[in-house]
């Protein structure tokens, strides 16, 4: 049986950047992607024409879905189209493009067959190549420096919206995420490391888009209450539900 592969693309207000979008998706994993894919836009509460796009898309598009969901949140979004997905693999990135599409199949390759739960793009690794304000890089280096500091963890870059998980991680890691915005990725890594998970890092190159929706002062300060959370009895009760839950397992 092949491997099978869905590709979410989580959107909010995006109906002028999602049509380059799917074009240029779409044509790379034909061309690219031996596995069986398809590609879900997961629009979160967007108040223009996201939807109406996307579902005109699909139309367009045998191999594009759509899912909406009322309420705004990236971390809901996906949460939704993770946890209703039936791929072997489910892969996310950003409406952006920003992560070089060149990344994507060796980031599926070590999950259907390195045996990694996770595979992510990362910015920080050696061969990464990046281009972005000093304001976001620093930002960004501080704040997986805490991560590290807090929690010991060995990946180097959490935030990247380029990332893939197992059909088993989602099945455990998932339903125990609790942040439905930006802290999502980090939360999850966070759980996948401390509980034995395989994550892999993959250098990416990534270009800053300059029309970005992401508030950064706003998403740090939504992180360091995240970590914090984690820090004082989130990741301990996480834990804890994970082992019990892989005792129960046959």
């Amino acid at each position: 049986m092949s491997t099978s592969v869905d590709v979410v693309i989580p959107v909010y207000n995006e109906e002028k950047d999602l049509p380059r979008c799917i074009a240029t998706l779409h044509a790379f994993l034909e061309k690219n992607l031996s596995y069986d894919w398809r590609i879900v836009v997961a629009d979160n509460g967007s108040t223009d024409s996201t939807l109406a796009t996307a579902e005109a898309l699909s139309k367009q598009y045998p191999k594009v879905g759509v899912i909406h969901l009322d309420q705004k949140g990236r971390g809901r979004a996906l949460r939704r189209a993770m946890l209703e997905s039936t791929a072997d693999i489910v892969s996310y990135m950003d409406v952006d493009l920003s992560t070089d599409l060149a990344a994507f199949p060796p980031m599926i390759e070590a999950i259907a067959k390195e045996g990694n739960d996770i595979a992510m793009g990362s910015r920080l690794m050696k061969g990464a190549r990046v281009t972005r304000s000093f304001k976001r890089e620093l930002v960004s280096r501080c704040y997986n420096v805490l991560i590290k500091t807090m929690f010991y963890t060995r990946f180097k870059d959490a935030q990247c919206g380029f990332k893939a998980v197992s059909r088993r991680a989602v099945r455990d890691l998932v339903p125990l995420i609790q942040n439905q915005a930006w802290f999502f990725d980090s939360e999850m890594l966070i759980l996948a490391e401390k509980n034995g998970y395989k994550v892999k890092e993959i250098p990416v190159r990534w270009i800053d888009d300059p029309d970005s929706r992401v508030n950064v002062l706003k998403t740090a300060n939504e992180d360091i209450r995240g970590l914090l959370r984690l820090r004082f009895g989130g990741l301990r009760e996480a834990s804890r539900k994970i082992r019990s839950a892989s005792s129960k397992t046959p």
